[in-house]
């Protein structure tokens, strides 16, 4: 129990990796968020080089008595091993994930904790994440670019996610009980500074195969950084590259394989027929950034079946 004498009942697990300044914004933030006593904080160092240790430490003693917050270390590399660290070491049935980056609304924990108590056949549940852009935003980043910048709007209501769509890590909270199912995959999602992900889709697809709701909360919404060096076209090529691998990591077995083949000949003659009538820069950096989506997928099955005849 925290000083208010109150059991937490939602854990609240932010992993970080060399980002102490920005880490350090995310903490404060919470302090004005309303019904704080229900949340316990759980910050995940995933063995940063920074002064990320030393920054929450100091926090933690300035502002411990009006915050359940512990820190902890993950030596072994990547966001999965992080997360599911955080997770082993919560102490109440709901979880939540924030960036380290990310500044949640004051009624962020209101909102998932009285969601999941009124409503038991939602599992999990995510909401708006609205950019901060270190600077101007390029004129090519039309919508579709915004899910792989995490920017999220799907209106005004409270609604199941579409088919083709789940929450995004940066603001996503679910029931314990899903990680009976499965903790994150450790072979995907970021590692460093690589850019793989997948593992959340991963996890929602199996909350999915369960028959379990999903929630889109407009109320439960997060403003997110967007710094400079990612608004590149460089940055969003790699973004896609990286995804097509993810794509094929999380391809299991002989058909798995075929069936990610199918759809990656049916996504280029799409693209190919596409560039024809492209003529913005926006829509020509599109296709581009899709070709290269193919192009980690393709690279990835090669590389899988080389290592298999060698092996």
């Amino acid at each position: 129990m925290n000083d208010y004498g109150v059991a937490p009942k939602v854990s609240i697990i932010i992993c970080t990796y060399n980002r102490s300044d920005l880490l350090i914004k995310t903490l404060q933030s919470l302090l004005a968020l309303d019904d704080l006593e229900q949340a316990e904080i759980i910050v995940v160092d995933n063995c940063s080089k920074d002064d990320t240790a030393a920054c929450v430490k100091k926090f933690i003693a300035a502002h411990g008595s009006v915050l359940h917050i512990r820190y902890m270390m993950e030596p072994v590399q990547g966001l999965s091993a992080a997360r599911n660290t955080g997770i082993l070491a919560s102490k109440t049935q709901l979880i939540a994930f924030l960036d380290d980056d990310a500044i949640p609304c004051q009624t962020w924990i209101t909102t998932i904790v009285s969601t999941f108590e009124s409503k038991p056949e939602v599992m999990a549940m995510g909401g708006k994440i609205a950019p901060i852009f270190e600077s101007k935003r390029p004129d090519w980043l039309i919508k579709p670019f915004e899910l792989p910048y995490t920017i999220v709007d799907l209106g005004s209501r409270i609604k199941e996610y579409p088919a083709h769509l789940h929450p995004c890590g940066a603001n996503m909270a679910m029931r314990k009980l899903v990680f009976d199912i499965s903790l994150f995959p450790l072979d995907l999602g970021r590692k460093g500074d690589s850019l793989l992900s997948g593992e959340e889709s991963w996890l929602f697809g199996q909350i999915q195969k369960e028959g379990h709701s999903i929630l889109y909360h407009p109320q439960m919404a997060v403003d997110h950084f967007v710094p400079t060096n990612r608004l590149t076209e460089d940055w969003i090529m790699k973004r896609y590259y990286s995804q097509g691998i993810s794509n094929a990591v999380k391809s299991e077995g002989m058909k798995g394989k075929l069936l990610l083949l199918g759809k990656t000949a049916a996504k280029l003659v799409y693209i190919l027929a596409g560039m024809v009538l492209s003529r913005s820069k926006g829509r020509k950096l599109l296709n581009k950034c899709r070709l290269e989506s193919i192009r980690g997928t393709l690279h990835m099955i090669l590389d899988r079946e080389r290592h298999s005849a060698a092996g």
